[in-house]
């Protein structure tokens, strides 16, 4: 595989990722008017809460991962995502080309 294809692939896959989290986050249910009822997310608070005694903790998962739900990711989460997508990309790449 050569550098450029690597590259090529790493780009796509950041910019992927950037794109596809808040479709992903509002599809598991964690939307901009709360945790959906039913979803993967109401799960998770629910098995959260049940963990803390019926609160969900400032600072877990299901709290940031709502918190983006509602505002967007913020420029350290985005660098997060891009970097694991374009990561992921350039290694299925080397592994696929």
């Amino acid at each position: 595989m050569g550098l450029l294809t690597a590259l090529a692939a790493g780009a796509l896959g950041a910019t992927g990722a950037v794109v596809a989290a808040p479709v992903v986050l509002t599809a598991v249910g964690f939307t901009a008017g709360g945790i959906a009822a039913g979803s993967i997310a109401s799960g998770m608070m629910s098995t959260a809460a049940l963990a803390n005694g019926g609160g969900v903790v400032a600072g877990s998962l299901v709290a940031l991962l709502q918190s983006a739900g509602v505002v967007g990711l913020s420029t350290a989460a985005t660098g997060a995502v891009a970097t694991g997508g374009g990561l992921g990309a350039a290694g299925l790449a080397a592994i696929l080309i």
